[in-house]
């Protein structure tokens, strides 16, 4: 099967097309023919070695967590799936696996495609997706009439986070450059402030979360912003925010969180059902061939992509 892997820790050059054996499958996995994957961040952060103390040094790398694709073969095991079955997910392998032609998912991780979305459509929910509903959900314990704020409002997690946060009938203000404004109030925010001329953390508004996607803020700096019982979120994986977040923890009042993401197929089903009744759809901003990867890590490593960046898989 055709892959993009990395044989070293480095740059964009590190990516190579190879031929490799299609993967064996255990017996609680799916075979899966992949139509389509995606770029996020996470991938060119594990190709540049920012994550090797826990990825290893076990090459070649095929990178990538999201799949799109047609089940071909299913683990003695699994009672879910069959083969024919299309399905998107998230995988549960610590360096991804989804550049490639066929990839491995255990059924849990698994979910049916939404029917509404094209392979290249679901391709871009899995891992911004289970991000921003388990920020919003599992961490913020978000509730109708809340008070949301999304910072990164326009990218991949943050504008399926200012959508699902309107699906819980919330008041969202959406955090991103003037260029992008009326892209997120078309996403369905209330509100909507041009980082560039504006800095959230001196506004007077006051929220019961606020969801820092891109992690250029701390909860130190946004204390003031916050609901006397406030929750700070952010997805950068950082010692200092783990801190943050076991002093909070012990403490009474407002508290931070960092959101470490989870593959799984009933919070895929959750998504599924909230694409289906178009309360949440995803947005693509460019398709590249798997050939050209490394392009897409490029674009992606610029900070700017509004929505995703998809990889068409040439089977």
């Amino acid at each position: 099967m055709k892959s993009v892997a990395i044989n070293q820790y480095g740059g964009t050059d590190v990516l190579h097309l190879i031929d490799l054996p299609t993967p064996s499958i255990k017996t609680n996995e799916i075979l899966v023919k992949v139509h389509a994957t995606s770029v996020n961040p996470i991938d060119w952060k594990i190709r540049q070695g920012m994550l090797q103390l826990l990825t290893g040094y076990n090459f070649p790398i095929i990178l990538g967590f999201d799949i799109s694709g047609e089940v071909v073969e299913v683990g003695t095991a699994v009672t879910r799936f069959q083969p024919g079955d299309q399905i998107y997910a998230c995988l549960d392998n610590l360096t991804g696996g989804a550049y490639t032609e066929y990839a491995v998912v255990s059924e849990p991780a698994a979910c049916p495609k939404p029917e509404k979305l094209s392979h290249k459509e679901a391709a871009a929910v899995p891992l911004a997706g289970l991000t921003a509903l388990q920020a919003l959900r599992d961490e913020g314990k978000i509730k109708t009439g809340y008070n949301v704020l999304i910072n990164g409002a326009s990218g991949g997690v943050g504008s399926l986070a200012v959508q699902i946060a309107k699906a819980f009938a919330t008041q969202v203000t959406g955090v991103c450059s003037g260029k992008n404004s009326e892209f997120v109030k078309q996403l369905g925010a209330d509100r909507v402030i041009d980082y560039t001329q504006q800095d959230f953390t001196k506004d007077t508004a006051k929220y019961d979360i606020i969801f820092d996607v891109v992690g250029n803020q701390s909860f130190w700096g946004c204390q003031d912003c916050l609901q006397p019982n406030g929750v700070y979120i952010t997805t950068q994986p950082y010692p200092v925010n783990f801190l943050e977040t076991f002093v909070t923890a012990v403490l009474p009042g407002k508290k931070a969180k960092v959101v470490v993401v989870k593959s799984n197929g009933l919070d895929l089903k959750s998504l599924k059902e909230l694409i289906e009744v178009q309360k949440v759809r995803p947005v693509i901003a460019q398709t590249y061939p798997l050939s050209a990867v490394g392009k897409a890590h490029q674009e992606s490593e610029q900070g700017h992509v509004v929505g995703k960046l998809v990889i068409m898989v040439e089977n």
